[in-house]
Formats: C-alpha cells, sequence, structure tokens
C-alpha cells in the first residue's frame, strides 16, 4: 500500500486559466427610436435600487407617468450625441476593453457589460463560460459607491452566478473615488481646457440621488444630511455615502489643479421626480453664477470615467445654452476620461490589485 504523505494528499497544480475582467457600466439604448428608449428606461427604472419605493408605488410611476412621454422626450436627446458607431458610452466603453486588455496582456480576458441594455452582463458571463474563465474580477466602472450603480451591477451578477452549478471565483475593484490615477487622469483632462478658457469659475458636477438614497447609506443612523457640514470630509460614519465620496474626489481633484478656494463648486445634476435630491443642483447653481455676472465656466463631471447622454447633451447642449442665455459667455464641458491614456493606466491597475488580492 503506498503510504499517505502531505505531498500526495495536495491538490494538483491547476491548468493556468485567464482572469476574466467584466468592465460594468449603466447601458444605453440599442438605437434611437422611441421604442427602442422605451425598451431601456423601462429595465432600467424598474430596478428597485434605482426607484426605490414600494413595487405598486413604482409600477404606477413608471407606467402612468414616466414611460407615456419621458422615452420621445430621451429618444430626441439620444439623436443630438449618437455617433456613426452607436451611442458614446459604449463607443468609450468598447475602446477602453481593448485598451486594458492590451494593457493587461494575455493572462486576462476584458469584456465590457452593461447593467442595462447590451451587450449584458448576461452574455458576458456566458461567453466567459465558454471560454473556461471561472475567475472573474468586477470592475464597476463608478468612481463613487451608490446603490443604484455600484450596487445593483455587483446584486445583478451575483444572481446571475448564483444559479449556475459550477459557481465562478469573484473579486471586484472597490470604489476608486480617490484613488490617485483617477484624480490625476481627470487632472490632465482639464488642464488644458482651464489654460485655454481660464474660467470665472469650475464646476464639479456629478449625478445626483434622492437624498431617501443617501440616508439608506448611512448605517449609523444619524450623520448623512443631519448637519450642513456632513461631507465635510471622509469619516467611518459616511464611508458609504455617495454624496461625502463625490466631495473627496472633487477637494482632491481642485488640489490637484492648484485652484483656489472659492473659485470652485461641488453640484449634482439629473434629478428626476418631485422628491428632494442632494444638493446643490447643478442647473441652479449656473444660473445664479450667470446671474451675478461670470462669463466662463469650467464643468467637470467625474462620476462618469466615459462622455454619455448625461455629460454630452445634458451639460455641454443644455446646461450651455442656459448658461448663455443667463448672460454668461462660456460654459465648456472637460471631456470625460473615455479611453486616455492615463486612465486605461489606473483602470489595469485596479484590476491587477483587485485580482491579486483573490488570488
Amino acid at each position: 500500500m503506498p503510504s499517505t504523505t502531505a505531498e500526495s494528499l495536495a491538490p494538483s497544480r491547476r491548468v493556468h486559466q485567464k482572469t476574466g475582467v467584466l468592465l460594468m457600466n449603466v447601458g444605453t439604448p440599442d438605437n434611437t427610436s422611441t421604442g427602442a428608449v422605451r425598451r431601456y428606461l423601462r429595465e432600467f427604472l424598474s430596478d428597485p435600487r434605482v426607484i426605490d419605493i414600494n413595487a405598486v408605488g413604482r409600477f404606477l410611476l413608471l407606467e402612468g407617468i414616466i414611460l407615456p412621454f419621458r422615452p420621445a422626450k430621451s429618444a430626441e436627446a439620444y439623436r443630438k450625441v449618437w455617433t456613426t458607431e452607436g451611442a458614446p458610452l459604449l463607443v468609450h466603453g468598447r475602446a477602453l476593453e481593448k485598451a486594458v486588455g492590451e494593457a493587461l496582456g494575455d493572462d486576462f480576458s476584458v469584456k465590457l457589460g452593461m447593467r442595462y441594455g447590451n451587450p449584458s452582463l448576461k452574455s458576458v458571463l456566458a461567453t466567459f463560460r465558454k471560454e473556461g474563465i471561472d475567475r472573474i474580477v468586477l470592475f464597476p466602472l463608478y468612481p463613487q459607491y451608490a446603490a443604484s450603480s455600484t450596487g445593483t451591477s455587483l446584486e445583478r451578477v451575483y444572481e446571475l452566478v448564483a444559479g449556475e452549478w459550477n459557481v465562478p471565483t469573484l473579486s471586484s475593484v472597490p470604489p476608486f473615488y480617490d484613488h490617485p490615477g483617477l484624480i490625476e487622469a481627470f487632472a490632465v483632462q482639464g488642464r488644458p481646457v482651464l489654460d485655454r478658457v481660464r474660467p470665472d469659475h469650475v464646476i464639479f458636477s456629478f449625478h445626483g440621488l434622492p437624498e431617501r438614497q443617501i440616508r439608506k447609506s448611512d448605517e449609523t443612523g444619524s450623520h448623512c444630511l443631519t448637519k450642513p457640514d456632513c461631507c465635510a470630509a471622509m469619516c467611518p460614519e459616511n464611508r458609504w455615502c455617495y454624496r461625502a465620496q463625490c466631495f473627496e474626489t472633487a477637494r482632491l481633484l481642485a488640489k490637484s489643479l492648484g485652484l483656489a478656494d472659492g473659485t470652485h463648486d461641488v453640484t449634482f445634476q439629473s434629478r428626476l421626480g418631485r422628491t428632494p435630491w442632494i444638493r446643490p443642483y447643478t442647473d441652479v447653481v449656473i444660473e445664479e453664477l450667470a446671474a451675478k455676472g461670470s462669463k466662463r465656466i469650467v464643468v467637470f463631471c467625474p462620476a462618469f470615467v466615459a462622455d454619455c447622454l448625461e455629460t454630452l447633451e445634458e451639460v455641454g447642449m443644455r446646461l450651455q445654452e442656459d448658461y448663455v442665455a443667463g448672460g454668461g459667455e462660456v460654459l465648456e464641458l472637460v471631456p470625460s476620461l473615455n479611453a486616455t491614456p492615463a486612465w486605461v493606466s489606473t483602470a489595469a491597475e485596479l484590476v491587477r490589485a483587485a485580482s491579486a488580492r483573490a488570488a
């Protein structure tokens, strides 16, 4: 009978396999028709992490108020930014997918997946399965954590893999709102614009959220939105707070750009409905600046790592028009990170770190 040794009991070395990298973003309609936009909005806004009210109320709001009217308006907005290759978010996402894949090399298989729309997270996970990949790094492309972006993207992947008999090993890139590489990548994009425009004021505009979602993130129940300076610094009490993370990103970016106190503001855009959203509101602040005599504004959107409807149309077109109509002269949007070299390098670094933690 052969002897039993520690060596004989040790598991055999696994065959070397690639690591999958799932770049996750919100998504986009398949085209600019009203029907395609309606399908996209129905999937997006049916998510209880996005419209976080009771199911009956969400259904009535969506089917009775939003979907009968908003798709046509949104389709018109998408047509203003759509390219010959498709939606900007998808085009830039594909470019990032390719560039990060090249930066990481042959040991990684990098794929873009959308929480809503196509390419779906389900289809990408199926592709990884066909490639024999059972170790995946999840990369939510949202610098600041929110349950309605990072949270829902991760939750959807967890739901999908939970249905598999052979569940892959997952690791994830944590929120990177204060990562030096992210800050420098945005600074690289912004410095030439600041030098050229020489603005009176700089706006750091982040996507907004309902105040109730910020309060839900407060595990102490007594910190977030309870006092004017609750986001003045990151602390254990607000570690999950999207608003606090946005302010931290803006503080670090303003410091990197050398902006003096009083020359910049943090604001929040894209609010929907009548319930209170986090303040101050981007459109209101820009209107106030124009009324006070401001002539030249530069806007950063550091919640978005790729240009999309919210940056190109909402800020670069609509808010620019409103600012000029109010007496301003120039409102210029700083291009997002897209697939610029500094961001590609940082993204690859974040993936390697997440992969190493799971090794």
